[in-house]
């Protein structure tokens, strides 16, 4: 049995314990946070002053950019801070807000990436019936309404951990995470560890089917196209969207795939590196690269800051 302490601080082991190895997880995340929020932005930029880019697919993409901006900050500055100062400790109060906005953003994200799906859907399968229901009215709406879901999975969960006592401090992870945590509470915590299963698996599997049946009419509706032009620009408007759903699910996926005790905690800080550095850099990428719109949109941003250069 632990003895009860007055633990008001957490530990934060990290990605590693070797200072050189320290040196480069410190490198390599801060290039990658640098470059995602850049190039987030790239996309959040074009969509804010273009008119053209005015349509539902670059509304929700330009929710989905700032979610992952978003997503990225809560994430990585801290360990960034630690790595930098050499002070691993954090308080409780500071942890739980981690992770509140850790899950707030991740949770609105898997919402956002069903109604980028149903958007898809109404675009392919009713192409002229989408401006009428995919009016800016609805997508507002919809936008709220995956912000409310991402805090409702967690209030509950957070607001019952905030109640408990903890007698360890150490958290084996590069940032505050809600398995290592439950682990420090001399609280029976069996409640709390039952309900945050239970809010991760509905979140991954409503929004997993919320997905799945739109693009199961789409493939339908695409595969009765007469021509094979046809049928490569239908798929062409949602492939971005496929690849970047099939890398936040697949990682959950692998996520919770149960290793062995020894390899559990290396594999989840593998695949959290994956989906709070990695993934929020490439998906601008996947995004502007087959998009000649939001292409073509940031060339004539860059043009008119070029000419406004040389003018003034």
């Amino acid at each position: 049995m632990r003895n009860r302490l007055a633990v008001t601080t957490f530990i934060i082991l990290g990605l590693t314990n070797d200072p050189q190895l320290e040196i480069l997880a410190f490198s390599f995340l801060l290039i990658t946070y640098m470059l995602s929020v850049i190039g987030n932005l790239t996309i959040i930029s074009p969509i804010l002053v273009d008119s053209h880019l005015k349509t539902a697919m670059y509304f929700f993409l330009q929710n989905f950019s700032f979610l992952e901006i978003s997503f990225t900050i809560a994430c990585v500055p801290t360990y960034l801070y630690i790595i930098s100062s050499g002070d691993k400790t954090i308080t409780i109060n500071a942890c739980f807000s981690q992770i509140f906005f850790i899950v707030l953003f991740g949770a609105t994200e898997f919402f956002l990436l069903a109604v980028m799906s149903y958007d898809r859907y109404v675009a392919i399968c009713k192409p002229l019936h989408h401006v009428t229901i995919m009016n800016s009215r609805v997508r507002r709406n919809l936008i709220v309404c995956c912000c409310v879901s991402g805090l409702l999975i967690i209030l509950l969960p957070l607001g019952l951990s905030l109640r408990l006592e903890f007698c360890d401090s150490v958290i084996d992870h590069f940032f505050c995470d809600a398995s290592p945590i439950l682990k420090n509470s001399c609280s029976d915590t069996w409640f709390i560890e039952q309900l945050v299963i239970l809010c991760a698996v509905l979140t991954f599997i409503m929004t997993l089917v919320c997905v799945i049946l739109p693009y199961i009419h789409i493939i339908r509706m695409v595969l009765r196209l007469p021509s094979a032009q046809q049928r490569k620009k239908a798929f062409s408007t949602c492939s971005s969207h496929m690849i970047v759903v099939s890398m936040t699910y697949g990682s959950c996926i692998f996520m919770y795939i149960k290793p062995s005790a020894k390899d559990e905690v290396a594999l989840n800080k593998g695949i959290s590196l994956l989906t709070t550095s990695v993934a929020p850099l490439l998906n601008p990428f996947i995004y502007t690269l087959r998009n000649k719109q939001v292409k073509q949109s940031f060339h004539d941003i860059l043009k008119r800051l070029a000419f406004l250069s040389k003018k003034y």
